[in-house]
Formats: C-alpha cells, structure tokens, sequence
C-alpha cells in the first residue's frame, strides 16, 4: 500500500519537475533585449537560439550519467547547469558582466542540456514506476512541459512585468528550487512489483482523473492570464495550488477498494498496453508473427485480413513506384528491438525523422522566434501573450497524444496515423499566417501551432518505443531529436536571413536591425508552410507502411484475451 502511495508521489514529483522545466519556450519573451544588448544580428541571435536546441543532441550524456549515478544526483546537475547557463545570461542582459558572443553561445548550450538531464530524469521514473501504463504516465508528464512557457509569463508579471530580463534569473533558479521540491519522492522510491490485472485497470481510471484535473490547469493559464501585478500574483497562486492538487492521489490509491465498489465497476478502461506490451503478450505476438512467417517462405503470402495466396513473380514486376515504397523493407511486428546501426537502415526511422524534422520542430522553431514575429507585426508588447497560447495549446496538444490509449477499446488507430492527423494544423496555421498577416491571424495560427507540435513532442517517445522497441528507446529517442538541431539552424537561418534582407537599420538605436511590416516573415511562412506538407505527407507514407504491423498486433492481443 505504502508502495502504491509513493508512486503516486513519484509520479507528481514529475510532472512539477516538466512543468518548471521547459525553460527553452519563453526565449523569445527576452531574445529581442538580448539582442540589443549583445548588438547582434538576426541571424546570430538565431544561432544562440540553435545553441539551447543542440544541447539536446548531447542528451546520450544523460543516459550514461543515469546508468552510473543516482537520478536525484542527475537531477542536480541538471539543476546546476541551469543555474549557470542562465544565471550568467541573466547578468549579461542587466549589464552587469560583459562577454564576448562565443562564450554566450556556449551558455546557451549549457542551459539547453539542462533540459535533456531533467527529461531523461523523468522518462526514467515514469518507466520505472508504471510499467503497465507507461504510455499514459509519460503523455501527462510530458504535457506539462508545455505550460512552462504559460507558468513563467505569470511569475514574471507577478514580480516585475516590464522586466523581460527577470525571465533569464527565473529560469535559473526555479527548476533548482522545484529538483529540492521533489527530491524526497525521488529518493524514496518504492520496490517493482507487478500489479495484478484490477491494479492496472484501477491506474488507468486514476490516469483519468489526472488527465482532467490537467485539462483544468491548462484551461485555468489560458483563459486567466495577466499583466498586472497584482492579478498575476493571485492567478500564480492558483496555478501552483492546481500543481499541488494531485498530492491527493495517494489518498485515491489507499482508499481504492470503494472506488472499485462504487465507481470502477460501471466503467470499462483497459489498460494502456498500447506501446509497451506484456511480456506474455509480446512472446504470442512474436511466435504468431514466426508462423506467418514461415508460410511466407513457402511460397505464400498473408494480407491485412489474413487471407493466403500464392506469391506470383509477375505480380511483383506489376507493382507500381509507390507499392514499393510502401512494401519495400516495412515493419513486420511492434517490439522489436532496434540497435543504433539497424535503426539507421530502416527506411520507417528516416521517414519518422523527416515527419518530426517537418513538423515539431519547425513549431518549435516558430516559438522561438515569436518574439520577432510580434514586434514586426507592430504586436512587441502582446509577446508574453502570445507565449501563454502557444504554451497552453502545445499544453493541450500533448495531452490529446494520450487519447488513443483511452480510446483504444472503442476506437483503434494506428499511432502513426495520429501523428499524421497532428501535423495537418500546421501547414493550415502557416499559409494563413502568410496570406493574412493580421493580429487575428497571428492568435489564431500559434494556437494551431501550438496544438499540433505539442501532440508530436508527447506522442514521439511512444511511437518511438512502439516502432523500435522499449529496451532501446532512450538511444532511439536521442538520436531521433538531433533532428532539432538541424532543424533550428535550417529554419532558423532561413527565416533570419529573410528578416535581415528586409531590415532597416535606421529602426534601431544600436547595431541590431529590426524589421517592421509583414514582409519580415511572409516568405518564411510560405517556405515553412511548404516544408511542413512535405513532412504531413512523409507521415501518411509511415502510417501506410506500419498500420498492417499495427492491425496485427491488436488482432493477436484481441485473441489472446480471449484465450486467458
């Protein structure tokens, strides 16, 4: 019971520790001060920008650190490397130290490191601890990484709303104060042992109260933002006490057996098992998988339906250019376990990679230079605002990556086919943005932004678990999001270099330029827009290519339930 309890706590440790974390959104609430002060260019503030993002490509520095060490010892260095790597921006922007832009540069990788170590902390934990439900526990966790953005716009107002520069000293020291916040839970870790089948029936029925009582926060810093001090001290308030809410499922936990009476009876939620199968589960899978196999080296072949027919050599050479592409070298079952090298052989990861480089991480890429995009659009003083929608819908975007779990007995979809769905907003958002350039336009397309980054950055580990297996997902994982990286410095120079062929100078009191008018960013919207259909097709292609591996694995799951 005492078990049970802790993990519950271990769980809330996490989702503080996501929540305070996502210090990489709100760089656009101050890039424009850093700018100034550093007297840069559009292009190199974007390389600073490209800085925090490639310190996610060090994130394999996490995964050793946590296999020698402690995790609440990786916590707090993670913690420190932030308390650094902002902390000493913070003094650069108030003027206090002068630096050149190299080791500036470096500050940033620093502090985008900072944010790998945390998240490796918290898939950790969420893998540990709900083996069973390890789709649902890492989708909500994750979700709250996306108010971040939102958490930190009311701190900033609530102390000093016409300081931008308090967001650097905020990001410093808020994730160290959080780490000590959850650094008991963490230590005090409770013993493995596996969970009866109601056990995991029970987790999934709290799953969904804490998916309600997030879709409550997420409401709650969308809809009750505010500049003024006084009111966003209050609204802060409430919103950390909405944090501190879930501290009552432990009481949940110890008082289950009269919710299993009086409540769980009258629903029917199966467990998640949508990702990360059983053990026994998976052996059926594979051993059903075999037998299909073999018949297929006799001479047969076995379809989606499971009908057989002969294999006939003519009807191979009558397959078109995009039968191949589909057919050729697919997943033949879930689970399977992919090593580094295979990984980068099979054609399903590079086409996963260019629908995550084509999407996410052009959002991504999008939140970091609002602050840019607003002050051409005559918008600089609504930054902060435009901050919280895109947190809050990249907020509510995650925690709909969870739906296909709770949807699965009524409802079964490939995830790759959700993946697919997400990405459709984002060439919508930006082709709007270009053609109407208009305040309601800009509110409008970070919303749809917003919404459909938030899915993929939640629904990628467990696509990425689902596709080439759970034992591998932390290297998987980390080689698949070197693609933001890439995909900040693509974008990023890309839409810089527009920006400063359009600038003027004579705007500025220093040597930064700025840039007014729609022109700055039209055709870097066109261009992304452009970009991002390529990565919603790419992702339809996945989906084709892996939904007969999907349908097989929950046509065996199905007939193995019956079975037992």
């Amino acid at each position: 019971m005492a078990g049970q309890s802790r993990k519950w706590m271990i769980l809330v440790a996490t989702i503080w520790i996501q929540a305070f974390t996502g210090t990489n959104f709100d760089f656009s609430a101050y890039s424009s001060n850093l700018k100034a002060v550093l007297g840069i260019s559009q292009v190199q503030l974007n390389y600073l920008a490209v800085a925090s993002d490639l310190g996610k490509a060090f994130g394999w520095s996490s995964g050793l650190a946590s296999m020698c060490l402690p995790l609440w010892v990786v916590m707090f260095i993670a913690a420190v490397m932030g308390l650094f790597g902002y902390g000493v921006q913070w003094l650069v922007i108030r003027n206090v130290v002068t630096l050149p832009y190299f080791v500036v540069f470096l500050l940033c990788l620093m502090a985008g490191c900072s944010i790998c170590w945390f998240n490796t902390v918290c898939f950790i934990l969420c893998n540990r601890n709900f083996p069973a439900n390890r789709p649902l526990a890492i989708s909500l966790t994750v979700s709250f990484n996306g108010v971040s953005a939102a958490l930190y716009a009311l701190a900033a107002n609530a102390i000093n709303n016409s300081s931008n520069a308090l967001y650097l000293l905020l990001n410093a020291v808020i994730p160290l104060i959080t780490s000590l916040a959850a650094l008991i839970p963490i230590v005090r870790q409770p013993p493995l042992d596996p969970l009866p089948p109601d056990a995991v029936r029970r987790d999934s029925l709290i799953f969904l109260l804490l998916n309600f009582l997030a879709v409550v926060t997420g409401l709650y810093l969308l809809l009750l933002s505010s500049t003024n001090s006084s009111s966003a001290r209050l609204l802060f308030g409430g919103a950390v006490f909405l944090l501190i809410l879930p501290l009552g499922i432990p009481g949940i936990v110890y008082a289950r057996d009269w919710f299993h009476r009086a409540i769980h009876s009258s629903f029917h939620l199966e467990g998640s098992g949508f990702i990360l199968v059983d053990v026994d589960d998976l052996e059926l899978h594979r051993e059903l998988i075999n037998r299909e196999t073999s018949v297929l080296l006799n001479g047969f072949s076995h379809d989606a339906d499971g009908d057989l027919g002969l294999l006939s050599p003519k009807s191979r050479e009558k397959e078109g250019c995009c039968e191949t592409v589909i057919e050729r070298d697919r997943l033949v079952m879930l689970g399977e376990e992919h090593k580094a090298i295979m990984l980068l052989r099979r054609l399903d990861f590079w086409l996963y990679y260019v629908a995550y480089f084509c999407g996410g991480t052009i959002g991504l890429v999008y939140s970091n230079s609002l602050g840019q995009i607003a002050q051409s659009l005559g918008q600089g003083s609504k930054t902060s605002t435009l901050i919280t929608l895109y947190s809050s819908f990249s907020f509510f975007g995650r925690l709909l990556s969870a739906s296909p779990d709770f949807m699965r007995v009524k409802v079964y979809f490939a995830r790759t086919g959700w993946l697919a769905i997400a990405l459709v907003p984002t060439p919508i958002a930006f082709f709007l943005l270009a053609a109407l350039g208009s305040t309601t336009a800009l509110h409008a397309g970070t919303a749809l932004i917003g919404l459909s980054s938030g899915f993929i950055f939640a629904a990628a580990v467990s696509v990425t678990s689902e596709l080439f297996g759970p034992n591998s997902v932390g290297v998987n994982h980390n080689i698949l999001i070197t693609n933001i990286p890439l995909g900040s410095l693509f974008y990023g120079v890309l839409a810089s270099l527009i920006y400063d062929a359009n600038a003027s100078s004579s705007l500025g009191v220093t040597d930064s330029v700025v840039c007014m008018g729609r022109k700055c960013y039209f055709w870097t919207f066109v261009w992304w827009g452009c970009i991002s259909v390529l990565g919603l097709a790419t992702s339809v292609v996945l989906f084709l290519r892996t939904r007969p591996a999907y349908d097989r694995f929950e046509k065996d799951r199905i007939s193995s339930s019956q079975v037992y």
